[in-house]
C-alpha cells in the first residue's frame, strides 16, 4: 500500500513540476510583450488571454502537487499542538465533509463545463480569438489529480489512526537545504548548541 501511495505523491510532483516550467513562458511571454508595447509600439490583443491561460494552469495544477507535500494553508493554530492520530482524525473529518464534496463538485461540473465548450468550439472574446475549450479541460484534469492525491490523503489518515504515526511521504526539492548549507559554511550542529546556548536567556550577551 504504501507503495501506492508514494507512486501517486510521485506523479502529483511530477505534474507540478512539469507545469512549474509555465512561470518561465509566461515571464518571457510579459517581458516580450512590454517591449513591443512601448519599445516597438506594436501590442498584441491575444497575448492578455495567453498570460491568463497561463497563469490560469500554472494554479490549477499546482493543487495536487502541494497536497502532496502537505503544504496547504491551514486556518487551525491548535493542529500542530495535537498528537499525530489526533492530527489524523481531525483531517479525516474535513476531507470527508468539505474536501470529497467539494473536488467532486469541482470535477464533475468542470468537465461538463470543457464539453460544453469544445461542442461549441468556444473561442477567447478578443479582436484576435484564441480556441478557449483546450484550456477549460485543465479543470476537469486538475479537479481529478487533487481527488486521486485526496484519497492518498484520506487512506494516510487511516494508517495514522491505526498506527499512531503519519506514513512516510515523498521527498522533493526545499527552499533552503539546511545540511548543504551547513557545510558550505563549515557549520556543526554542535557549534549551533553552543550559540544557542550561549544567546540564551540569562546566558552573557
Amino acid at each position: 500500500m504504501q507503495a501506492v501511495l508514494l507512486a501517486v505523491d510521485r506523479l502529483s510532483t511530477w505534474l507540478g513540476q512539469l507545469f512549474a516550467w509555465l512561470v518561465v513562458l509566461l515571464t518571457g511571454l510579459i517581458t516580450w510583450e512590454v517591449f513591443s508595447r512601448y519599445a516597438l509600439n506594436e501590442p498584441h490583443a491575444w497575448v492578455l488571454d495567453v498570460q491568463i491561460m497561463l497563469y490560469g494552469t500554472m494554479f490549477m495544477m499546482a493543487g495536487a502537487y502541494t497536497l502532496a507535500k502537505n503544504n496547504h494553508v491551514r486556518g487551525d493554530v491548535l493542529y500542530s499542538f495535537f498528537m499525530p492520530r489526533t492530527q489524523a482524525w481531525v483531517d479525516l473529518i474535513l476531507y470527508g465533509l468539505f474536501f470529497l464534496p467539494g473536488i467532486v463538485a469541482l470535477t464533475w461540473a468542470g468537465w461538463n463545463y470543457a464539453s460544453e465548450a469544445l461542442a461549441i468550439r468556444e473561442q477567447t472574446f478578443s479582436a484576435y480569438a484564441l480556441p478557449l475549450y483546450p484550456f477549460k479541460f485543465v479543470i476537469p484534469i486538475a479537479g481529478g489529480m487533487l481527488l486521486l492525491q485526496g484519497l492518498v490523503e484520506i487512506v494516510r489518515c487511516l494508517s495514522c489512526i491505526r498506527t499512531g504515526e503519519w506514513p512516510s511521504r515523498g521527498e522533493d526539492v526545499v527552499e533552503v537545504d539546511v545540511e548543504k548549507l551547513k557545510a558550505m559554511v563549515h557549520v556543526k550542529d554542535e557549534d549551533i548548541a553552543a550559540l544557542d546556548q550561549y544567546v540564551a536567556p540569562g546566558g552573557k550577551p
